[in-house]
């Protein structure tokens, strides 16, 4: 299969014969916009499914505004079936993830298709021949588009939303991914918890004993150029063992820090220091995907109104949190788990005061112990799983 033109199909016959199956790449803004709105096609009748804004979805795959593509290329296609959408796919090589790694992987993502076998395997396909061609060996996915984004396939807890930069699927995506030779990488975890829980006992004790060395203190808006910096160096420091871990770029978290500071509030970002050295921190923001819903994806004419009255007056009654991270040299000792749940705890006593009833906490390593046997104490349950896929490219 060659990725870089049309791939044609003739399965899946009607009434009136064959009807082609095509795979295209994606070349122009008529393509894009297309190739943005074939969510909404497949899952349109998920009560569930919320569809992203579509501006912020044309930034994100923009190489001029999203800084991933300093240290990434990639190609995206559509799946056509006669003149309808069908489905999609992207294929991403991450030269950060090549140099860390050395392990000759591409990743797949933004992969939405109807339940037929065929357009899963000419999807894939397209994207493992692209990923081959430029030198891969192994195939993991879904990414969003990189590790720091959107990241696995869920493949439990289709009965909700998904919240803000976590996707969404239906359970036959899984399915089909496996019958195409995928098999199961790693799991993470999406964790829900009620802003109002009461302190365990032992994270009482255990914050006690850590606020005799550390203060908890809100990211300083004055500065918050510098501040961003510092928690990019904490995270990158904290989650520098993890499975699978790309470091955030300057580039990126300047980024980030341009969307915090629309979405976010200087209290619900809040920062752990241990006799002044910042030692962790935890970002949440409320849950954009809640005030974005029945939108469709469109800000005009009225939809920005009424998106930042939903914001600034209602306020969201969900919240996540997406970035968390302690220092590794205080992660096995006693001082970790206090840290971790003095940010915590500061940050869900503001969220508690906006009127949020459910926080999640996402994502979570299935195989991170210690971080959820913390959320676990205070109540949190896991209630979404989100799988990452691999395959050999032979």
């Amino acid at each position: 299969m060659q990725s870089s033109r049309e791939q044609t199909s003739e399965m899946n016959p009607t009434p009136d014969g064959p009807v082609p199956l095509r795979i295209v790449p994606v070349t122009g803004n008529a393509d894009l916009k297309q190739f943005i709105r074939i969510p909404d096609i497949i899952l349109e009748a998920d009560p569930a499914w919320i569809t992203p804004l579509s501006f912020e979805r044309r930034m994100h795959f923009s190489g001029r505004m999203n800084p991933y593509f300093q240290h990434a290329r990639w190609q995206k296609w559509i799946a056509w079936r006669g003149q309808r959408a069908v489905g999609r796919i992207s294929a991403q090589v991450d030269q950060l993830h090549l140099e860390r790694y050395r392990d000759a992987t591409g990743f797949f993502g933004m992969l939405d298709a109807e339940d037929q076998e065929e357009t899963f395997n000419a999807l894939l396909g397209t994207a493992e021949q692209w990923l081959r061609d430029q030198g891969m060996q192994r195939v993991r996915g879904p990414f969003n588009l990189s590790i720091n984004d959107e990241t696995g396939l869920l493949v439990e807890g289709f009965d909700t939303p998904p919240m803000l930069m976590m996707g969404h699927a239906r359970p036959y995506y899984g399915e089909h991914l496996e019958r195409c030779g995928y098999r199961k990488e790693k799991d993470m975890l999406a964790y829900m918890i009620a802003p109002d829980f009461p302190e365990p006992t032992v994270m009482q004790r255990l914050a006690a004993q850590v606020g005799k060395r550390a203060s908890v203190r809100q990211v300083n808006p004055k500065c918050f150029g510098d501040e961003m910096s510092l928690l990019r160096d904490i995270f990158n420091d904290a989650w520098s063992e993890n499975w699978g871990f790309v470091p955030f770029t300057d580039a990126e978290f300047r980024e980030m820090g341009h969307a915090l500071r629309f979405l976010s509030m200087p209290d619900l970002i809040q920062i752990a220091e241990v006799e002044g050295e910042a030692a962790a921190f935890v970002v949440a923001v409320p849950n954009i995907n809640e005030a974005i819903r029945g939108l469709g994806g469109k800000l005009f004419p009225t939809g920005w109104l009424k998106l930042l009255w939903r914001l600034k007056v209602r306020h969201p009654q969900t919240a996540r949190v997406p970035l968390m991270g302690v220092r590794r040299k205080f992660q096995n000792t006693r001082l970790g788990p206090g840290l971790a749940f003095l940010v915590i705890n500061a940050v869900r006593a503001q969220l508690h005061k906006r009127g949020a009833k459910d926080i999640e906490l996402s994502w979570i390593l299935e195989d991170n112990a210690g971080m959820r046997s913390i959320i676990e104490l205070i109540g949190g349950r896991a209630y979404k799983r989100y799988r990452v896929y691999e395959r050999q490219l032979s």
